[in-house]
């Protein structure tokens, strides 16, 4: 059987809902708001932080494998665990961050990711005590399983990035479907002037309208982080900002930028002109 057959049966494993839950409040509630979950995020970075910081704890694993291939002192392979079992905990508070505003289906995958990875840290923390307790060889053993299931738990990792596009810019093709040049819209009284967002659609790509009197802004109106409707979402009260539905990611309307996650990549701000009654957009960079 193809090994993405088993992982996509493994989405639909709906039982697991029972531990996804209890589990994902927990996280929400451990790692609150503001400034320590964007962080967390990457917001700060422009992408997510998780994939960043597990190179730490992968590489120093790797490297202690392949140390005790050789024929050398087992301190520096000791070193590389401690290390890596150190590395994991921001890591780890990154990937939970992230996996706590996922869909079902990621969580479910995300779930079995995170368990993976805490059995394989146990097996390192029993190679470090086995190689401080003279046994080496008992060390080594540990080591070699802790790999391999890291690299299990690295195969699922991998699924959630690129099959289920967790973490990817889901904003990111627009530039790409929009021509270049000012593209007629609608009609000026089309528009709420109120600060409702407004769904309207511009060569198959979908935008979210705010008019604030005289103001108009326009953005591309699917969510960077997983795609939410923002014309569904909430304009802040100052109408700087717009709010995303489904994960609460906040975007200012003014160009774009993420104000708060989970959300790490911007949404694309559109120029806006008024001629003869109707209103024309344009999107820089386009085509």
């Amino acid at each position: 059987m193809n090994p993405f057959e088993s992982v996509s049966a493994l989405e639909d494993a709906k039982p697991l809902d029972r531990l996804v839950g209890p589990v994902r409040e927990g996280v929400r509630s451990l790692l609150g708001g503001g400034i320590v979950r964007d962080a967390l995020h990457g917001v700060w970075l422009g992408h997510p932080l998780h994939p960043v910081l597990v190179q730490v704890p992968i590489g120093a694993f790797t490297s202690a494998a392949i140390l005790d291939s050789l024929p050398v002192d087992d301190s520096a392979a000791s070193a590389l665990i401690a290390t890596g079992i150190v590395s994991t905990v921001p890591a780890a508070a990154a990937g939970l961050a992230d996996w706590s505003e996922m869909h079902e289906q990621q969580q479910r995958v995300g779930l079995i990711h995170a368990a993976a990875n805490t059995v394989a840290l146990l097996m390192y923390g029993a190679s470090l005590a086995a190689r401080r307790g003279g046994h080496t060889g008992r060390g080594k053993a540990w080591s070699y399983a802790g790999l391999g299931v890291l690299s299990f738990s690295g195969f699922l990792g991998g699924h959630l990035a690129y099959r289920q596009a967790a973490g990817a810019n889901h904003a990111e093709a627009v530039p790409h479907l929009i021509k270049p040049g000012w593209q007629d819209l609608c009609a000026l009284d089309d528009l709420e002037a109120d600060g409702v967002p407004q769904h309207m659609t511009l060569n198959s790509v979908e935008l979210v309208v705010v008019r604030r009197g005289e103001r108009i802004d326009v953005l591309s109106d699917r969510c960077s982080h997983l795609s939410g409707p923002l014309h569904e979402g909430t304009v802040s009260q100052d109408g700087a900002c717009i709010t995303c539905p489904w994960h609460g990611s906040m975007f200012s309307l003014e160009d774009g930028s993420v104000r708060r996650g989970p959300a790490t990549a911007p949404q694309h701000a559109f120029d806006v002109r008024v001629e003869s009654g109707r209103l024309e957009v344009r999107l820089p960079g386009a085509g």
